[in-house]
C-alpha cells in the first residue's frame, strides 16, 4: 500500500511530485522524516495494528471454542446426571424386587408349613377314621354274629 511512497535508498516514505519545486520540498520532508523515523514508525504501527487484530481474532476464536466446550461439558453433565438418576431408580427397583422376593419366600415358607400341618392333620384324621372303620367293622361283625346266632336259634 505504501510502496509508491518508498524511497529506494533508505526505505523512507516520501511522496513523489512531478515538478521541481515540489521535489525540493519532498526532499526536505524526506530528510526530516528520515531523521526522526516517522515513516518506519508508521510502518511498525501498521504492522502492530495488524498483529493486534490477528491476536484479537485468535482470542475471539478461543472464546468461541471455550464457549462450545463449556456447552458440550454442560450437556454431558446433564446427560450423566440423567443416567445417574436412571441407575438409582434401577437400583431402587432391584432393591424393591429383592424385598418382594424375600417376602414371597417368607409367605411360601408359611404356606409350606401350613401345608405340612394340613398333611399331618389329614394323616391323623386318616388314622382316626381307620380306627373308627375298624370299630365299625368289628361291631358289624358282632352284629352279624348275633343275627346269625339268633337266626340259627330260630330255625
Amino acid at each position: 500500500m505504501f510502496d509508491k511512497f518508498k524511497n529506494e535508498e533508505g526505505g523512507e516514505m516520501i511522496e513523489e511530485r512531478s515538478d521541481n519545486s515540489s521535489t525540493e520540498e519532498s526532499n526536505f520532508a524526506s530528510e526530516s522524516s528520515s531523521q526522526i523515523g516517522i515513516g518506519e514508525l508508521m510502518g511498525k504501527r501498521a504492522k502492530l495494528e495488524e498483529a493486534i487484530d490477528y491476536v484479537g481474532l485468535m482470542i475471539k476464536n478461543l472464546k468461541d471454542k471455550r464457549t462450545l466446550l463449556e456447552k458440550d461439558i454442560e450437556e454431558e453433565s446433564v446427560d450423566i446426571k440423567n443416567l445417574k438418576e436412571k441407575l438409582q431408580k434401577v437400583s431402587e427397583y432391584i432393591d424393591e424386587e429383592n424385598r418382594g422376593i424375600e417376602e414371597l419366600a417368607k409367605k411360601r415358607q408359611q404356606v409350606e408349613n401350613e401345608a405340612d400341618e394340613v398333611g399331618s392333620i389329614i394323616n391323623s384324621l386318616r388314622e382316626k377314621l381307620s380306627g373308627v372303620d375298624r370299630i365299625i367293622d368289628d361291631e358289624g361283625s358282632r352284629v352279624k354274629k348275633i343275627k346269625e346266632s339268633r337266626d340259627s336259634i330260630n330255625e
